[in-house]
């Protein structure tokens, strides 16, 4: 596994989120959540290990109080909480690479956080909850070290509701009933950012099937069954296109959630996806997003990032993934596709530097576009064969880890015949919109 060094804390782009002297490698999380009340009574065992010799720590918790710490099973009384961190004192100094097991009790009624980039985390929907976390939307719903470099691996029980069905990422284990609430409890093993975890909670329906060796499930309310199943019957056809040019799909298991509530986007999660009900028109109106969405899993979820300046590729690859799906189910291709966004770029103003956007323009649609566009170009330059050998290996040398431009670039350039500085330079460090090289 590669990994590259960690980031500075924070990242420039969101420098209130993420905290020094550490990294988590676990987080088992317990939560009592009443739908009804919107109460969350909950606690977090979080298993981290030093990396500079410290005396406190801190984790990013927003909008709910901690009730009690302990260290190794001791009870701590010296914790402070600010509206975004709570700080913990250590009984002593603390060597660098020591493994702790810090436990917080915390509990409230938890909501969204008003951030740079709108309303993220916990949202209300009209009954139930999800989570929309990226990208700084975690600590609304358990304290963490709320930085994409940091992955780790969690285990979620959600106690709540019998009447209600909860997913979250990983494997379901086992659920279990207690009176009239059930139990829920998920596994992920598979290192994960803080922003890609999630929970979602609802009166759904679940539907399993296993498509090239993954179980996928579908949860969705039951009056718009017709319209899900519909536009996600190309679910194992993608699965299988995708697996064959990406290299396998990276995880045990995938889960798409579709809301009774119409959302703006669909949300990005590890291993599973959420959209809107807005999003399944029956007709396979949104066959694009589905596209995108699981490609997620592949590029920003097992190949993640460790500072949000690289988003590109997430973003990029993603968009590039529906127009690879277009032309394999017989759509436009992605000639077409990739001309068609150009004529649009081209005529929007030319200030996005796609390999540092800047915190404003992150989530700008001209950075999906653009970064689909630059991996065209490369496709375009190297042929199908080195191209589709490149994003194997990508994301074959950082499954589960993170990578970034540099890496990237790294790897294109093994593949390539010729020189790529030129050709990385006008599509990710200068504004204007380079010209596509002819077919």
């Amino acid at each position: 596994m590669n990994t590259p060094a960690m980031a500075v804390f924070g990242d420039p782009y969101a420098p209130m989120s993420g905290n020094t002297g550490y990294l988590v490698d676990h987080y088992a999380l317990n939560l009592n959540y009443k739908v009804r009340t919107n109460r969350l009574d909950a606690s977090a065992e979080i298993h981290l290990t030093t990396t500079d010799t410290i005396q406190s720590l801190s984790l990013d918790l927003v909008g709910l109080r901690a009730e009690k710490v302990a260290i190794d099973g001791k009870r701590l009384k010296n914790f402070a909480q600010s509206a975004n961190k709570l700080t913990i004192k250590l009984p002593g100094v603390v060597a660098s690479g020591t493994a702790l097991t810090l436990t917080v009790h915390y509990a409230g009624a938890p909501s969204s956080r008003r951030s740079h980039w709108g309303l993220v985390g916990w949202e209300h929907l009209t009954d139930g909850v999800m989570v929309a976390a990226q990208p700084t939307g975690a600590p609304t719903w358990f304290p963490c070290n709320d930085h994409p470099s940091n992955k780790a691996t969690f285990d979620i029980r959600v106690t709540t509701e019998r009447q209600y069905t909860v997913l979250c990422n990983g494997f379901l284990e086992e659920m279990y009933p207690a009176g009239q609430l059930q139990t829920w409890h998920y596994v992920q093993d598979e290192p994960t950012a803080t922003y890609l975890a999630t929970v979602a909670i609802g009166q759904l329906e679940l539907k399993q099937a296993e498509f090239h060796g993954v179980q996928v499930t579908y949860a969705y309310p039951r009056p718009i069954e017709r319209r899900v199943l519909s536009d996600l019957l190309d679910t194992s056809d993608m699965l299988g296109f995708f697996s064959e040019v990406f290299g396998p799909y990276p995880f045990r298991n995938y889960t798409v959630v579709v809301t009774e509530d119409d959302l703006e986007i669909p949300l990005e999660s590890q291993n599973l996806a959420i959209f809107g009900a807005n999003h399944m028109d029956g007709e396979r109106g949104s066959e694009r997003l589905v596209a995108h969405e699981l490609a997620h899993q592949w590029f920003g979820n097992s190949v993640g990032l460790a500072r949000w300046q690289d988003i590109w590729l997430n973003e990029g690859f993603g968009c590039y993934a529906e127009w690879l799906w277009s032309e394999a189910s017989g759509g436009p291709t992605t000639d077409d596709l990739a001309a068609k966004y150009h004529a649009i770029l081209m005529e929007l103003p030319q200030d996005l530097i796609l390999g540092d956007p800047g915190h404003d323009l992150m989530f700008d649609d001209r950075l999906y576009k653009r970064g689909a566009l630059t991996l065209h170009a490369l496709h375009l330059r190297l042929g199908s064969d080195a191209f589709f050998e490149l994003v194997r290996e990508w994301t074959r040398s950082y499954a589960h880890s993170t990578a970034g431009t540099a890496e990237f670039r790294r790897v294109a350039a093994a593949h390539s015949p010729t020189n790529l500085d030129r050709f990385f330079s006008s599509w990710l460090d200068q504004g204007p919109l380079p010209q596509l090289p002819r077919t």
